[in-house]
């Protein structure tokens, strides 16, 4: 495939990279799952939304620059070769931002879009419960309606950024006595919410990532329904074809931690068998084919088609890359590979964390199980049973 870049592109090119590289903070900020370090990439996300970085495919009302996809892919390509920092609202402006593009009013874009741009308020992610992780339609917190507000009892687990957010997007039951996919409806509702307790989850690393959320008799005003009422199952799917397919985990992403892995491996290469060579090689050709195939896939987007299945078949593929690519950094570093800090300590750890993150990808944005389920249903037509 030939993609080919008109002079338009070029000069933008040129343009963000300038930006970069007179914004990005020389220090690379505290986790973003520390009160500090998302205090600080809040602040960040504010420096991004001045000069309308923050989301160049938005339309310019809303805090972007009205431009298209290929562009987006241009600014992401810039931005992680600058070693930017992480977004911390990457819930609300990658997730959500879209779908209340497609299914929010005029007053839910002109009131959310805004300040999620900005930074002012950074979303987190409620919809797995102690019983419905990988099974979404097995979710049982309830939301009743009373007037001219939604009274919302029950759970969520692992929501993503909820320790430190603002708002979340939950999906709850509306419909009483319905099942499964039937009678779901997606909320938007301010985390600071009476009733509303947050407990936080260590990771791994011990740092809080997610929260549990405990809703008890939560009121919640009616006009904060995004799409139709029990037909939540539809938006949510939506936003979870932008979580797995596009728009999410952009190629840059990989392929600067690809090049990263090539200087590990020439910097190690003299000690370690040809055979961790040809593994560097195969993470560095799968960054490479990604980057390929998701132009083409915007291409097709931008011709009028649809993200369907291939939103799954995307999610497989990053999620597996990611995990064999930094697999093969830790083999590369042996021993050294589990020091954070210290002398001996390889680029002070973030190929630790980078490891131990990328062991979620398989699970996170819908199990690869399930997505393997959905493409031998859907697309090989294969029964059930």
């Amino acid at each position: 495939m030939d993609i080919a870049f008109t002079q338009a592109h070029h000069d933008f090119r040129a343009e963000i990279r300038e930006w970069l590289e007179r914004h990005v903070p020389k220090d690379r900020l505290p986790s973003l799952d520390t009160a500090e370090g998302f205090k600080l990439h809040r602040q960040w996300e504010g420096v991004l939304a001045k000069d309308k970085w923050g989301n160049v495919n938005w339309p310019e009302e809303y805090g972007g620059r009205g431009l298209d996809l290929t562009h987006w892919l241009i600014f992401e390509e810039e931005y992680y070769r600058a070693d930017a920092p992480l977004r911390v609202s990457q819930n609300g402006i990658f997730l959500l931002a879209p779908t209340i593009m497609e299914y929010g009013t005029p007053e839910q874009k002109a009131r959310f879009l805004p300040p999620m741009a900005s930074g002012e308020e950074i979303w987190a992610q409620a919809w797995s419960e102690p019983g419905a992780g990988s099974d979404m339609a097995a979710i049982r917190t309830k939301a009743v309606r009373d007037g001219d507000h939604y009274v919302i009892n029950g759970q969520k687990t692992w929501s993503s950024r909820a320790v430190f957010a603002d708002w979340c997007f939950a999906l709850v039951r509306t419909e009483e006595g319905s099942e499964r996919h039937k009678g779901l409806s997606k909320i938007l509702l301010p985390l600071d919410s009476p009733g509303l307790t947050r407990r936080p989850i260590a990771q791994l690393d011990g740092e809080t990532g997610f929260a549990e959320l405990f809703f008890d008799d939560v009121r919640v005003p009616a006009e904060n329904l995004l799409g139709p009422e029990h037909g939540g199952w539809g938006v949510a799917m939506a936003t979870a074809g932008f979580e797995r397919g596009l728009l999410l985990r952009s190629p840059a992403r990989f392929q600067e931690a690809a090049a990263r892995l090539v200087r590990l491996y020439r910097d190690n290469k003299d000690r370690l068998s040809s055979g961790v060579g040809e593994q560097v090689l195969q993470a560095w050709m799968n960054a490479e084919r990604f980057c390929a195939a998701t132009y083409q896939l915007i291409a097709r987007v931008q011709a009028g088609a649809s993200v369907n299945s291939e939103a799954s078949a995307n999610k497989i593929f990053w999620s597996e890359m990611d995990r064999h690519l930094h697999r093969t950094a830790m083999t590369i570093m042996g021993a050294k590979a589990e020091l954070e800090s210290g002398l001996d300590a390889i680029d002070n750890g973030r190929w630790l964390d980078g490891y131990m993150f990328s062991l979620a990808g398989p699970i996170y944005a819908g199990t690869n199980e399930i997505q393997r389920n959905i493409l031998a249903e859907r697309v090989l037509g294969l029964p059930r049973k």
